[in-house]
């Protein structure tokens, strides 16, 4: 039967417990919620009274911090985990980091670390094999002294995590001053409402931790429902009943034995930039962001799901369509695609993914703002990765809307259409003039009735020079085109064609691209007697 002890029953019966084996650790298994992988594990303290039977640590452990006796209940759970890794080493256990609670008052303890490093060395275990875990309440009145021990930790190749983040009420505060490498987020705040104000706290913690490039793993979690809201706002790494409940050390090799394991990876890895930079408000790369490029975003990318997490105002200006920066932030980017166009996109993201330069690609989009109701536009993205992590990318993407390009092109291509139709079945011929490059390409009739080549450069000279057009009008011919270029829309006149002086209607049609510039013209050549009859 297990019986509370009490304070005069805990500091009699301390130093046998930790002498004969009482005080020992269970371990809890850290895990891959995506992949099913375990990461790690905790060690977490029990005490087994021979009188008393099992005591809830909730019992003992606060005795133990007013006596000032939890650094040598702390520092025996250490010593007991480093000889576990020892046994697994040597009995050939693929074993996982598992990581040990410092509490505050081992702070204070200027030897507790050096006593730390005196028995992993006795052990030879490496230290990145034993994290190091410290409560968010450990830092209340002690942020200092906690920024020094987790520097001294750093230096000897520890990792450090921050237990119970979420449960106090200075995380922001701990966040900004503590450098630690792993974020262990109490989810009681959801109180099993996933969407609730406690999802939505959840949530802006998860993606504080990516800006800051910290692995997050959600602490408490029981239920399939939980485990799969952390995985939809990207935290995969779970501690909990759902995947086990804490293990003896003989259950706990079994489980090592049995499953597959894996390295816990950062959030994002992109050594080549300095992704920070961009949340820096007087960096360079947000000045740039802001003010130099196009109309830009950071896009966040993880199991298909796409998360735009910042624009600048000219991304606004070029697809805002009358939106608030806030509508766009919380809106599904792929909410304004169809099939067709969801699968380009997602093609070029795995492109930049895989290739690691920049990828283009143009995409129709439905837009739907309060102000300007539906709209359909094509945009153009530049995609190009900032960093990657698992599942997770980060792409840095630059945009432009195209969609009176887009809408000019398909008129010319009706344009084009429409001449090389009625070029096959009058007596017409007809070409398209590109005015900047001073390319001509002809038509189908052109190649096989007059011998001209597919494309002429230098037009009008070839023709001219071919005696197509006769030299008396060969001036008269160049005017025609400088006043294509000078922007004329429309141009009608007629020349004696060919050694044998025909008659034809030359004609052009210039199209204009979205600047009002000259592109494209397109000419015909019809015979006059023919021109009449029509």
């Amino acid at each position: 039967m297990n019986t509370k002890i009490s304070k005069q029953g805990i500091l009699s019966s301390l130093e046998d417990a930790l002498n004969s084996g009482q005080i020992y650790p269970v371990f809890q298994p850290k895990v891959n919620h995506l992949t099913g992988r375990m990461i790690g594990a905790e060690a977490l303290m029990r005490w087994n009274h021979p009188v008393h039977g099992s005591q809830v640590p909730d019992d003992f452990v606060p005795m133990l911090e007013k006596m000032d006796m939890l650094n040598k209940a702390d520092i025996t759970m250490f010593d007991h985990v480093c000889k576990f890794q020892r046994k697994c080493i040597d009995n050939n256990v693929p074993s996982v980091p598992i990581s040990c609670n410092m509490s505050r008052f081992d702070f204070m303890h200027d030897d507790f670390i050096d006593n730390m490093e005196e028995i992993r060395k006795k052990n030879d275990i490496p230290s990145k094999m034993l994290p190091i875990e410290i409560t968010e309440s450990s830092a209340i009145g002690g942020i200092d002294l906690m920024s020094k021990t987790i520097e001294k930790l750093h230096h000897l190749g520890y990792k450090v995590e921050i237990d119970d983040f979420g449960s106090g009420y200075s995380s922001l505060y701990i966040l900004n001053d503590l450098m630690v490498d792993v974020i262990k987020l109490d989810i009681r705040l959801l109180k099993g409402r996933m969407r609730g104000r406690g999802g939505a706290i959840i949530n802006a913690i998860v993606q504080m931790a990516k800006w800051l490039d910290t692995p997050v793993i959600a602490l408490g979690v029981e239920t399939m429902e939980q485990a799969d809201f952390m995985r939809s706002i990207g935290c995969s790494y779970v501690q909990g009943y759902l995947y086990s409940k804490p293990l003896a050390d003989n259950e706990f090799i079994h489980m090592l034995l049995d499953s597959d394991h894996e390295a816990m990876s950062p959030i994002i890895t992109a050594p080549e930039m300095e992704i920070d930079n961009f949340w820096d408000p007087d960096s360079l790369e947000t000045l740039i962001f802001n003010n130099y490029v196009g109309g830009a975003a950071i896009l966040s990318y993880m199991n298909g799901k796409p998360e735009i997490i910042r624009v600048n105002k000219k991304y606004m200006q070029e697809i805002g369509m009358n939106m608030t920066e806030a509508e766009t932030l919380k809106s599904n980017l792929f909410d304004s695609f169809d099939i067709d166009n969801r699968k380009i996109y997602e093609k070029a993201l795995r492109d930049a993914t895989e290739s690691g330069n920049e990828e283009i690609c143009e995409t129709w989009r439905n837009i739907c703002s309060k102000t300007c109701g539906n709209d359909k536009i094509c945009v153009r993205s530049h995609i190009r990765l900032l960093g990657k992590a698992d599942e997770h990318q980060l792409f840095y993407v630059m945009v432009q809307n195209i969609t009176l390009e887009k809408n000019q092109q398909e008129a010319l291509a009706r344009s084009e259409k429409t001449f090389r139709y009625a070029a096959e079945h009058d007596k017409s011929f007809a070409w398209e003039y590109e005015i900047a490059t001073k390319k001509m390409r002809p038509c189908s009739r052109c190649i096989r009735e007059l011998g001209l080549p597919p494309l002429l450069e230098n037009y009008p000279e070839p023709v001219i020079a071919s005696r197509l057009f006769q030299p008396d009008y060969a001036d008269a011919f160049r005017e025609m085109h400088d006043k294509i270029a000078a922007g004329e829309p429309y141009l009608e006149k007629v020349f004696l064609l060919t050694d044998d002086r025909l008659p034809f209607i030359v004609r052009y049609t210039t199209e204009f691209d979205e600047n009002g510039k000259p592109l494209k013209a397109y000419g015909s050549a019809t015979p006059l007697e023919h021109d009449k009859k029509e």
